[in-house]
C-alpha cells in the first residue's frame, strides 16, 4: 500500500487535536470540566478519542485495561488513550528489555511498559505529533518514571539504530499508515535477532463490499486502512518475520456502528450480514529470527 496524499497530515491533525484537548483540560482546576469529558466509571477514555459514540460507550476504545493497572498513571495519559487493545499486557515483557511503542500518543502504553521492564530496561515512545509528545513527556514527569524516552518521528522511518530493541508494541496505529510495508520493514530492522513484534490493531476478516469496508474502516480506525488478516500475515512474512499469529480481542458488530453507518448513507440492516464478525481488534504477534537462523525476508540473507 502506498502513501495516500495528505494521509499523514490528516492523522497528525486528528491526534494533535485530541492531545490539545487533553492538555487544555489539564490546565483547568480539578472538577471544572473542560474540553474533554471525564471518563465514565469503568472506562479509560474520553470524548477526545470518542468514549461516547452518540451517547453510547465506544466499543473500540473502552475498557481495555484491567482494574488497578492504570491507577497510578496520570489522568491525562488515561484520557488520551485512543487505542483498540492492551499490548503491554499481552507482549510478555521481561525485566531488562528495551521496548518501542509505535505511535505512542499520550504515553499510556510506554509508561506501563517501563514499569514492566523495570529500571534495568527502557521504553521508547515514537510519535510524529508535537502536542502528543508534549502531553506524553508531561505524563512521564508526573508519573516519575525515568526509564522512558519519547522520540519525534514517523513509524515509516524509525529514528533508532538497527537491532536496538527487544520488543515492538503499538496500539491501533499501524492501520493509520499509508505505507504499511515500510512500517513492518522498519520494525524488523530495529528489532534485535529473536525480538518480538507484539501489537494491537484493527484487522478485517473475509470479503466485504468496498463501500461498507470503507465506512467501517473510517469508523473503526478513524482513517480507512485496516489490513485483511491474510494480507497482514503476508506483509509480516515478506518483511522477514516468522510465525505471525492473530488473537482476536474484540469483534465489532453492525449495531456498534449503527449511527455512523446511517450518517454515511448506508442501510444498517441491509449491510449487517456483510459486517458482523469481519471487523475486529486483534493482538498480532510475530518474531524476528534469532541470529544465525535461516530466513526468507527481503532484508535477510539469501
Amino acid at each position: 500500500m502506498t502513501d495516500t496524499p495528505g494521509l499523514t497530515e490528516v492523522v497528525r491533525e486528528k491526534y494533535g487535536d485530541a492531545a490539545r484537548r487533553v492538555l487544555a483540560t489539564a490546565e483547568l482546576p480539578q472538577g471544572s470540566g473542560g474540553a474533554c469529558c471525564a471518563p465514565q466509571a469503568g472506562t479509560i477514555n474520553s470524548c477526545c478519542g470518542g468514549a461516547a459514540f452518540d451517547g453510547q460507550t465506544d466499543p473500540i476504545t473502552s475498557n481495555l485495561y484491567v482494574n488497578g493497572e492504570i491507577d497510578e498513571l496520570p489522568e491525562a495519559a488515561v484520557l488520551a488513550s485512543l487505542g483498540c487493545g492492551n499490548p503491554t499486557a499481552l507482549a510478555e515483557l521481561e525485566a531488562g528489555e528495551v521496548v518501542l511503542d509505535l505511535g505512542s500518543g499520550g504515553g499510556i502504553d510506554v509508561l506501563l511498559s517501563a514499569r514492566r521492564v523495570g529500571p534495568t530496561g527502557k521504553a521508547y515512545g515514537l510519535d510524529m505529533t508535537d502536542s502528543m509528545l508534549e502531553l506524553a513527556r508531561r505524563n512521564q514527569a508526573e508519573a516519575g518514571i525515568d526509564n522512558v524516552e519519547f522520540l519525534k518521528g514517523e513509524i515509516e522511518s524509525i529514528p533508532l539504530p538497527d537491532a536496538s530493541v527487544n520488543v515492538i508494541i503499538s496500539n491501533c496505529v499501524i492501520n493509520l499508515s499509508g505505507d504499511k510495508k515500510r512500517v513492518l520493514a522498519e520494525a524488523f530492522r530495529v528489532l534485535k535477532p529473536g525480538g518480538r513484534f507484539a501489537v494491537s490493531d484493527v484487522i478485517v476478516r473475509g470479503e466485504v463490499p468496498a463501500a461498507v469496508r470503507q465506512s467501517m474502516e473510517l469508523w473503526v480506525g478513524c482513517i480507512a486502512g485496516a489490513l485483511e488478516e491474510s494480507e497482514f500475515a503476508r506483509l509480516l512474512t515478506e518483511a522477514g518475520f516468522e510465525n505471525p499469529t492473530f488473537e482476536p480481542t474484540r469483534f465489532y458488530e453492525a449495531k456498534d456502528a449503527a449511527a455512523f453507518l446511517a450518517r454515511s448513507g448506508l442501510d444498517v440492516e441491509a449491510v449487517a450480514q456483510e459486517i458482523d464478525g469481519k471487523f475486529l481488534s486483534a493482538f498480532v504477534r510475530a518474531t524476528k529470527p534469532a541470529a544465525g537462523a535461516p530466513c526468507c525476508g527481503s532484508d535477510c540473507c539469501s
